[in-house]
Order: C-alpha cells, then sequence, then structure tokens
C-alpha cells in the first residue's frame, strides 16, 4: 500500500500487452478533434477520479456528514465510517435501525463519564500514578486516558501503538484495557507517536487516509502499470459493475479491476486469461506430439518404439490410426487390429481433439479481431490530417453536410472501436456459454445449439457491419470529390447506427435470453454503454 503515491521511477515498467494500452474507446481525446462530443443517454454509474490532492477532501465531505448528523468529533465519525466501510448511507440505516448506543458499542466507539477524584480522572490531586501495564509509579502527567476512560502511562502506550501499526491495525487501535472494545483516540496516538517516533506517525496518518480507498466498496485504486497515483469512484449506491476509463488513459473493470472486457463476466475473463497463458505455448506442441485417447480423449505422448501405446484410463490403441484395440501384441502386429479395417485417422482424431480443436477456434477469433482493433486504433492518427485537408478544401463551400464531416468521423471511431471490442469479447462468453462444464447442467443439448446458433448469427451480423464500417473510415476520402464525400458520411451515419444496434441488442440477448434465463448470478456483466466507456471526472481538491 505504500507505493501508490510513489513516483513512476520507483516502479519497473512492464508490457501488459492489453488493449487498452493500444487505444481508448472514444478515438480522441476532447481537444484532439475540435467539436462537441455527442450527447450520450447513458444514466449509469458517474465515476470520480481522486487524486493524492483530492483524498483528504473527499474524506473531510464525508465526516463532515457524519459530524454534523450525529453530532461527533471526528475521531468517532472517521471509527464509525471505517466500520461502516466508508458507506454514509449505510451507517445513517444502522442508526436509525439499531439506534446510537448499539451502534457505537459495535463500533468501538466509547465515551466514558469518570467521576471526580477516581483513578480514571486526570485532575485528581495525587502527584503519580502506578501504570497498570508496566507497573511503575509515573508522573501525573505522563499519564494518558482514553475516551474510554483507561488511563496508562505515555511509555506503554507508544509501545503498544507501534505494535500495532507495524502489524497493519493502525485503523483499529483498540484499548489496551482487558476486554475493552474502545478505539484510541487517533489525536492521543498521533500526538504521542509524533514526539520520537516521526515515521511511525507518518505511517499512521497515511493509513487512515488511505482507508477511505481500502476499505470502500465504491472506490478502487487505478490498476495501472506504473501506478499512476489516482482512485477511482463510481457513485452507484445499488450495483458497482461497469468499466470505467481513468485520467491516465487505462480502461477497466471496476469489479474486478482487470481489463475492460464486456460482454463476459469477472469470472468468465479470469478463466480465459488464465487459460490464455497456459495454453497458447503449449497447443502447437500438443497437436505435434500426442494423440487423442480414443476414450477419454486425454492427449497420450508416445515414449517407445511400439505402436500399442495405452492411456492413463487403461484403454489400449493404435499409434499409427488411433483405434482402440486388445492388449496382446508383438512389434509387428496387435491381436484383433488392422488398421485398414477400421476408422480413418482423421475422423478418430477430430472427435477426440475436439475440445482442444474448440478452443482454438475460439481464440483464433479472439485474436484476430483483437489484432484488427490495435490496428484501426491508428485511424486517429492520420484521421484529423484528412479532416483537415477536407475542410480547407470546402472552406467557401456553402454545402453544410460537409461542414459536420469531422463529427461524424469521431462518432464513427467512437462506435467502430466499441463494437469491434464487444465482438472481441464475445468469442471468450461463447466459448463457456456454450461448450465446457460451466453450463452444462442448465440447459439441454437441444436448447443450447438453439441458443449458440441465434448467439453466432448475432456475431455473424455484427462482424459483417464493423468491417464495412472500418472499411469505410479507412478510406482517402480527403481525395474525393464532394459527391464522393457525401455518400461515404451517408455510409458511416448508418453503419454507425447498425453496430451500435446490433451490440444493444447483443448484451440484451446474453443479459436476458441467454445469462437471464439461468438465472446465474455470478456471470453478470457491465451494462452496455454505445458512446464507450465513461471516462472518469477529475475530482478537484478543495481546502478543507
Amino acid at each position: 500500500m505504500d507505493d501508490y503515491w510513489c513516483s513512476d521511477d520507483d516502479y519497473n515498467c512492464s508490457d501488459q500487452g492489453s488493449i487498452d494500452e493500444e487505444y481508448n474507446d472514444e478515438g480522441f481525446n476532447d481537444d484532439e478533434l475540435d467539436i462537441g462530443s455527442p450527447v450520450t443517454t447513458y444514466n449509469g454509474p458517474t465515476a470520480l477520479v481522486i487524486t493524492r490532492e483530492s483524498l483528504v477532501a473527499v474524506q473531510k465531505e464525508d465526516l463532515r456528514r457524519v459530524m454534523e448528523m450525529l453530532s461527533l468529533r471526528e475521531h468517532h465519525a472517521r471509527v464509525l465510517l471505517i466500520h461502516h466501510r466508508w458507506d454514509v448511507e449505510k451507517l445513517f440505516a444502522e442508526y436509525v435501525e439499531k439506534g446510537k448506543s448499539a451502534m457505537f458499542t459495535e463500533a468501538g466507539v466509547t465515551c466514558y463519564e469518570f467521576e471526580p477524584g477516581s483513578n480514571s480522572d486526570p485532575s485528581f490531586s495525587s502527584s503519580s500514578v502506578s501504570c497498570e501495564i508496566c507497573i511503575e509509579d509515573v508522573p501525573i502527567n505522563e499519564i494518558t486516558r482514553m475516551d474510554c476512560g483507561h488511563s496508562f502511562c505515555n511509555d506503554c502506550w507508544t509501545s503498544h501503538f507501534i505494535v500495532k501499526i507495524n502489524d497493519g491495525q493502525s485503523k483499529h487501535i483498540r484499548c489496551m484495557a482487558h476486554k475493552c472494545n474502545a478505539i484510541c483516540d487517533e489525536s492521543v496516538v498521533r500526538n504521542l507517536l509524533y514526539k520520537e517516533h516521526t515515521g511511525t506517525a507518518e505511517k499512521f496518518d497515511r493509513f487512515l487516509i488511505e482507508s477511505y480507498i481500502e476499505d470502500n466498496k465504491r472506490v478502487k485504486w487505478c490498476p495501472s502499470v506504473p501506478h499512476c497515483g489516482n482512485a477511482i469512484r463510481v457513485d452507484d449506491q445499488e450495483d458497482e459493475l461497469c468499466e470505467v476509463e481513468c485520467c491516465c488513459g487505462l480502461q477497466f473493470c471496476f469489479g474486478c479491476s482487470s481489463e475492460a472486457h464486456s460482454p463476459c463476466s469477472c469470472l468468465m475473463w479470469e478463466i480465459w486469461s488464465n487459460k490464455c497463458k497456459d495454453e497458447s505455448a503449449t497447443v502447437n506442441w500438443i497437436t505435434a506430439h500426442t494423440k487423442p485417447c480414443p476414450k477419454c480423449s486425454k492427449p497420450v505422448e508416445k515414449n517407445g518404439g511400439c505402436n500399442l501405446v495405452s492411456c492413463v484410463c487403461g484403454q489400449p490403441f493404435c499409434w499409427l490410426c488411433g483405434a482402440a484395440t486388445g492388449r496382446d501384441h508383438t512389434w509387428s502386429t496387435i491381436t484383433g487390429h488392422s488398421c485398414g479395417r477400421y476408422q480413418p485417422q482423421e475422423k478418430i482424431a477430430e472427435l477426440a481433439k475436439q475440445k482442444l480443436y474448440r478452443y482454438i477456434h475460439y481464440h483464433d477469433r479472439y485474436k484476430a479481431h483483437t489484432d484488427s482493433l490495435k490496428l484501426e486504433s491508428k485511424l486517429k492518427e492520420t484521421m484529423q490530417d484528412k479532416v483537415d485537408v477536407l475542410e480547407e478544401r470546402n472552406m467557401n463551400d456553402s454545402n453544410a453536410p460537409l461542414r459536420d464531416y469531422s463529427w461524424v468521423v469521431k462518432d464513427g471511431l467512437t462506435r467502430l472501436f466499441r463494437s469491434r471490442r464487444v465482438l472481441c469479447h464475445s468469442y471468450p462468453f461463447a466459448y463457456f456459454m456454450f461448450g465446457g462444464e460451466m453450463f452444462n447442467e442448465l440447459m439441454s443439448e437441444e436448447e443450447r445449439e438453439i441458443k449458440q446458433n441465434l448467439f453466432e448469427d448475432q456475431q455473424q451480423q455484427l462482424e459483417a457491419n464493423i468491417e464495412r464500417l472500418s472499411k469505410f473510415l479507412e478510406e482517402r476520402f480527403d481525395r474525393f470529390e464532394n459527391d464522393k464525400v457525401m455518400e461515404i458520411r451517408n455510409q458511416v451515419t448508418n453503419l454507425s447506427i447498425v453496430v451500435d444496434n446490433l451490440c444493444q441488442k447483443m448484451f440484451e440477448c446474453i443479459e436476458n435470453d441467454l445469462l437471464g434465463s439461468l438465472h446465474h448470478h455470478h456471470h453478470r456483466i457491465a451494462p452496455y454503454r454505445s458512446k464507450g466507456i465513461e471516462r472518469a471526472s477529475k475530482l478537484s481538491a478543495c481546502s478543507s
């Protein structure tokens, strides 16, 4: 956690190889094309970027709300917020439901009323007090009493604080007294530590500030590497399942902090990513050096000269043709077996390697569209030059439609990048949805086949229109006559609408007809946003 505020020089840069490093969904930054962005009707979560400077400000705002509502000191408000994971609305709801006393006791907030002259009263007349921890008489001015009423010497308190902070318990340092659940006053902790242990005191302060991010389900660190030092807050109390873009340019899934991957669920994407890393390096070797068992389909490697091989399941088979055989054999023959009388090797291999080939089928299409996406991202580098040439050529032309060509191009690129990304991740989704063991028990073979055909038909329609849109955007329209430019403009406009509608329908199909019909809550997906992933707005730091 200490590294989050380090500079970029403190990290070793690494190539993550993600799509997000090559482009972003919006196609252009707002200042790359001097036009207004199309208005989006998306009403999902509002994302804010919390920088190091603004972190204290947003934390103070939540503290202020609780302090004013419940008439509390800042220390007690912070203890309650940390206990409720900085969810102010949940805190207020529990206050109404449980009452002040029960909620305070559960969170460790205690305000002790001591009797004047008692040993807990720091104003009693004795010049020294015996500390119950170290059993030594200590001057009264070196005794500290907490809100809970327990008093111990400053040295014992300091040692207790240092141990707890080094153990990572600085957000919940409880009183030393036996069975006391009270949280120690942060101002007391800070004052005692800053006398001789400045480094530990600063660590304590940093833990308190960063608890707003570490404990808050609506706030997450940006997963950029090297770390940009920002955190993202999603202001949606109901559902934090969404995809956001940090001001550093990284786009990621707020649910799992990996790269944006809808329409894959977080679980699907995690398994797919690990599968790609594990299998991509071995697929060629397995295909070239093994043959599938005709009984269990597991790949078997031949480790001897005999053509009779045996699988771990116990099934013997002929290495030459792949057919199941008996066990008796010589160097030249196998009892009861002749390769000419059995099914050809190609048919057996096709059935046996079905799982492997199925993975390769979906992986190849996923990778092909990922590569296309990276190549298409270069369009924005040349698009502005072509738009500038066209606008200069038509500067004195009164033909209004040509003047908004840059707007059409930007909108077309936005839809192209967004829809290509959806198409890329639809293949991992289909891999898990229509095969394997993830949904086997939830769908019959007939139902799976029907749904797969419908989904693949949507994929094909989306792919065809994406390719057409990409082709028109790659045209050198700055060299064409006005009539041809108008034709391309109309095609880009129409295709942008078509691919957006197809993406919307694909998400509706997944949410309602596929995952929704199975009532599978572990595979929820981030909602579709036609204008691209939401770019978080930067929260300005303000004085507390």
